[in-house]
């Protein structure tokens, strides 16, 4: 089984890949991660991330299935298809556009 927090490049489908030089702290990295979600959806919804660093994520699931870690899971479930990958993995965001549901309703 894998690490339930940690994400590999092959788990997110078609990451916005980020290469930042600094160091960055998560404030940061959210900041760059919600900025490139707006260029690919109206209104982007973070749904989850991944701080390799301080190895948090959220949402704070113990459980994982056995390819991807529960976060990761819990976002693409519920519509999340807007990965931002920063540094190789070192901050991952996951987003889904809201804008479709305002829509439809």
């Amino acid at each position: 089984m894998i690490n339930c927090a940690y994400a590999s490049k092959w788990m997110l489908s078609n990451p916005i890949e980020v290469r930042i030089g600094d160091r960055l702290d998560f404030s940061t990295a959210r900041s760059i991660a919600d900025q490139k979600a707006r260029e690919k959806a109206a209104e982007p919804m973070l749904l989850a991330w991944f701080d390799k660093k301080s190895g948090k994520f959220s949402p704070d699931q113990i459980c994982c299935d056995r390819d991807k870690p529960s976060w990761l899971v819990y976002a693409e479930k519920r519509g999340g298809h807007i990965a931002v990958d920063i540094n190789n993995e070192e901050y991952v965001f996951v987003y889904r556009d809201v804008e479709p549901d305002v829509l439809t309703h």
